[in-house]
């Protein structure tokens, strides 16, 4: 089957994952970490992207991005085919290194923005690897110290995210740090940005997928609209992976057939 469109943010904003295949470590010390780090800062000059956040784990990487030229795909397969020739090269391997091109969602309003932040820089605490302060392998230092010389998160960037905690740089930096100490308590949220971790979503999660993307707050109102736009936000839907033709019916209370008929826009990955 042919790989489909990915969906493009309001935003511009996007949480890229990166996954080893088979969960297997992309990274066995610190030389790997500094690699994967030099090729961020290259392709962030070659393609224009900001960066927002983001966590190198052991098997998998968090990004958060702002994609202002619409050059997602090209930067993110920019740095898994470079990484992938110098981690195989460097242990004499062969074939490949991350599971599928990359997996990403899209960012559209402010809560989730902060809320994803927080989950980016909380991993390695969920992981019981470290501390959110003492983890040398993600933002969060960077935004304690605004002057630090990280080519990674621009100064101006750390200055837009503060300032939706605050107009004062010190206020602003207080609540982050406090923020980003309390655990991210939307467990929904939580199963769908590790999505590549389940193999279904729950009807509960689906609703509020469909809620969030198409900003309607009584998705059984989609079976009475008009059958153009009925059927082409059925077609979204899905492309959503981890739901079904049946549970995509049930939720929406739209006959099954409409729902095997209805085009599938694109396709999540």
């Amino acid at each position: 089957m042919p790989r489909g469109v990915r969906r493009k943010s309001i935003t511009n904003v996007y949480h890229c994952i990166m996954r080893g295949i088979n969960r297997q470590d992309i990274f066995l010390d610190n030389q790997d970490f500094l690699k994967f780090r030099k090729e961020l800062i290259n392709t962030k000059k070659i393609y224009s992207y900001k960066l927002y956040s983001y966590v190198l784990m052991s098997n998998h990487i968090h990004l958060q991005i702002k994609d202002e030229k619409n050059n997602l795909s090209q930067s993110m397969q920019s740095i898994q085919l470079r990484y992938s020739k110098y981690f195989n090269n460097k242990y004499q391997r062969i074939g490949h290194l991350f599971q599928n091109r990359f997996e990403s969602r899209c960012v559209e309003d402010i809560e989730y923005f902060i809320n994803l932040q927080r989950y980016i820089h909380q991993n390695p605490l969920k992981a019981n690897i470290s501390k959110v302060d003492k983890y040398k392998w993600s933002s969060y230092r960077d935004y304690i110290n605004l002057h630090s010389k990280n080519e990674l998160i621009e100064k101006e960037d750390k200055e837009i995210v503060l300032k939706l905690y605050s107009d004062n740089v010190h206020n602003a930096k207080q609540r982050f740090i406090k923020l980003n100490k309390e655990l991210v308590t939307f467990s929904k949220a939580e199963d769908i940005l590790e999505y590549g971790m389940k193999t279904g979503l729950s009807d509960e999660e689906l609703i509020y997928l469909i809620k969030r993307n198409f900003n309607i707050e009584n998705i059984q109102e989609i079976q009475n609209y008009n059958k153009s736009i009925r059927d082409k936000i059925i077609g979204e839907i899905k492309g959503t992976k981890g739901t079904n033709h049946n549970q995509i019916s049930r939720v929406l209370g739209v006959n099954l057939r409409i729902v095997q008929r209805a085009k599938s826009i694109y396709k999540e990955e």
